[in-house]
């Protein structure tokens, strides 16, 4: 695909093999000359959550990849990563990659594993902060949820780990599918408190989880597979408690939207990066 200026744009879809399934992004390997307006055309005329615009100067070791939704620049997104890192990688071969995001230089590791690429992306240091009642309260109004909706033993949090995200556990597999929010009031809350998407999540198991992420400010009512949140999340659990030091966490996700994809979280002791590895196939 072209769009009207020459720029050729790639489609892939992460955290799955099947072009149908996970969440797809555009990719933009030679961003050099556009600037943000055409930037922001291009990810609004292409319609996905996030398309991925990469430049790199002449002898510069990392590229330098910035994040469009439809309706503004975000500073990181997983999902689009993940993508890029494939698009580089089917282009020059598997390896390690460095991006260097408005959040931070993002490591990136494609290999080769059974039959096909994988990529894995180690998240910039993370963070977890707590939510005030009034703001959690706001958000559960516009998510149509009461507070005993929620699941007591996995509290809610702001997590951080390249983007903001508001983490909210619900009780069941049936409040999680039962998603209907207000979305302009959403959208409104999350502005004023500098979220991305709000991360929620039921825990299946002891380290599986689904999880859906609306993304409202995006301009999108939901993200079907969420790489920056699925690292705030690993953060998150490992700040809460949930899961040991070593962990590896499976989050299901996209399902309810009919485009179901796996996203890998690695949590490593004495490390407090996250990492979160998938899939993905290039899409047309």
């Amino acid at each position: 695909m072209s769009h009207s200026t020459g720029t050729e744009i790639l489609r892939y879809t992460a955290f799955s093999a099947d072009p149908s399934g996970g969440n797809p992004a555009g990719v933009v390997l030679d961003a050099s000359g556009m600037d943000d307006a055409a930037m922001l055309a291009v990810a609004a005329e292409l319609g996905y959550s996030e398309t991925a615009f990469v430049t790199r100067a002449a002898g510069e070791v990392p590229y330098t990849v910035r994040y469009f939704s439809p309706k503004a620049e975000v500073p990181f997104c997983g999902h689009a990563t993940v993508a890029t890192a494939l698009a580089l990688a089917e282009r020059d071969g598997p390896g390690e990659l460095e991006f260097r995001t408005r959040a931070g230089t993002v490591p990136v590791s494609v290999a080769r594993r059974d039959g096909g690429l994988r990529a894995t992306l180690t998240s910039v240091e993370p963070s977890v902060a707590e939510i005030g009642a009034d703001d959690l309260a706001e958000a559960l109004a516009a998510l149509d949820w009461s507070a005993a909706d929620l699941d007591p033993a996995l509290p809610p949090r702001i997590a951080y780990a390249g983007a903001r995200h508001l983490v909210l556990a619900a009780g069941s597999r049936e409040r999680l599918a039962a998603l209907d929010y207000d979305f302009a009031r959403l959208e409104a809350l999350m502005h004023r408190l500098d979220l991305t998407t709000l991360q929620l999540v039921w825990r299946e198991s002891a380290d599986v989880f689904h999880a859906r992420d609306p993304f409202p400010v995006g301009g999108v009512v939901e993200d079907p597979a969420t790489g920056a949140a699925a690292a705030a999340f690993g953060a998150y659990a490992r700040e809460s408690g949930l899961v040991p030091e070593d962990a590896v966490l499976t989050l299901h996700q996209g399902a309810d939207m009919g485009r179901p994809g796996t996203l890998t979280v690695e949590l490593r002791a004495g490390d407090p990066r996250v990492r979160v590895s998938g899939t993905g196939t290039r899409i047309g």
